[in-house]
């Protein structure tokens, strides 16, 4: 879900052209010249900025559709009383931030009669997606209310204001604006979850629907206005430096996978399916290559007994600490490793008499990732995880290996 926090921090991808040269030839001599301009060009298009986070966003809500009750589970376990109605409210939170700011004399990008037009562009298309969506797509919430789960309108909304408000104040007089405003939205989406009003995908999708209906909105009102209307220029592009520190934080979202059979007290067996993982992770960096950071997660792995399934699960709560390192490609591709170890914990779950979980024990922890930087302060991360942890099986103890497949988005710092 980081991704979502501050996914249209900003919208141009560009690096300028002597930087290209500078950090490209730092890096593995195996792309070629061609290969590296022919990227160039297109991370530099029009279409690779309007697209190049709310197109992702949307493909990885379809591609988790299919697993949302695994991280649903999740708020379940851990937050099922979960009842307040904030997000009601905090969606327009930018929208009413942008007015304040201009009726406050603050200029923005645009003048009042082309931010009006962009915004009503805007709205326009994300109402529309939205609705013919949630009319046609019809899928059950997940506290059962109606049929209008997919998309999430109140994420929809949310990444749009904060769009709105990134474009026309984040852009030009500080990032902290977007910062601001995709933390908001950010809650937002999370909350719709929390409150049992919508699945993952729901929320992810809806914020790429967001951010790309702002995006043509914007665009369509360019073509309109063209040079006329604006009030105040953005920010100039700022260089990537050959020896950045990509020093990081952001949300960590995954499947896990434990294999294996563990013998319970009276002899029966248990097995662990697949089930969702959310947490946090972050490092600092004290050189381009090595920093020191750590992971805080929450787990839930499905419970079957001899191969039947359980209404109960074990939960787990992990801290790790430890070094990370990574390794330029390009300037925009990193690969990176850590080492971690650190405690975890195992609510208590009871399988009729026999307890299971009710447990504190030690963990370490490895990995690889692929990080993309789509500027400054965005990555997205792609990773594998292995972790070695306590079992959570009582009293017989032992290990259990843990394999992790998991995405997220970072600031960086």
């Amino acid at each position: 879900m980081m991704m979502i926090l501050i996914a249209g921090y900003e919208s141009s991808g560009q690096i300028p052209s002597v930087y290209r040269r500078t950090c490209l030839q730092d890096s593995l001599p195996a792309l070629a010249a061609p290969a590296r301009d022919q990227w160039d060009r297109f991370t530099s298009s029009q279409t690779y900025r309007m697209t190049y986070v709310a197109v992702p966003l949307i493909a990885a809500g379809l591609i988790v559709a299919g697993e949302d009750s695994h991280f649903h589970s999740l708020r379940d376990n851990f937050l099922p009383s979960f009842r307040h109605h904030y997000d009601d409210y905090l969606q327009y939170a930018p929208a009413i931030a942008m007015l304040g700011l201009k009726i406050g004399g603050i200029q923005g990008r645009s003048s009042w009669g082309r931010m009006l037009v962009s915004d009503a562009f805007s709205a326009s298309l994300m109402a529309i997606a939205v609705n013919t969506l949630k009319h046609t797509v019809k899928v059950m919430r997940p506290d059962g209310s109606n049929r209008h789960s997919f998309p999430s309108g109140h994420s929809a909304t949310a990444f749009m204001t904060a769009t709105m408000l990134h474009k026309e104040y984040g852009m030009t007089r500080s990032p902290w604006y977007s910062i601001g405003a995709y933390t908001a939205a950010t809650l937002t989406g999370l909350s719709r979850q929390m409150n049992n009003k919508h699945w993952l995908s729901d929320v992810l999708v809806g914020a790429g629907i967001g951010i790309l209906s702002t995006e043509v909105g914007y665009y369509l009102a360019d073509l309109i206005f063209k040079g006329r209307g604006i009030t105040y220029a953005r920010l100039p592009d700022r260089p990537f430096d050959p020896g950045y520190k990509p020093s990081f934080f952001g949300l960590y979202l995954g499947l896990n996978l434990t294999p294996g059979r563990y013998a319970l007290e009276d002899g029966r067996e248990a097995s662990l399916s697949t089930g969702g993982t959310a947490g946090v992770e972050g490092a600092w960096f004290i050189t381009r290559h090595i920093g020191i950071g750590g992971r805080a997660t929450i787990s839930n792995m499905p419970l079957s007994v001899d191969k039947i399934l359980q209404d109960e699960s074990l939960d787990m709560i992990s801290g790790y600490v430890g070094p990370f390192f990574s390794y330029p490609l390009t300037c925009r591709w990193l690969v990176g490793g850590k080492l971690l170890a650190g405690y975890v914990h195992y609510p208590s779950c009871r399988l009729s008499d026999i307890r299971i979980g009710d447990k504190n024990g030690f963990g370490f922890g490895t990995g690889l990732s692929v990080t993309f930087l789509a500027n400054h302060k965005f990555g997205m991360k792609f990773s594998t995880d292995y972790d070695l942890v306590t079992s959570g099986f009582v009293p017989r103890g032992g290990i259990r290996h843990v394999l992790t497949l998991c995405g997220g988005a970072s600031i960086m710092f």
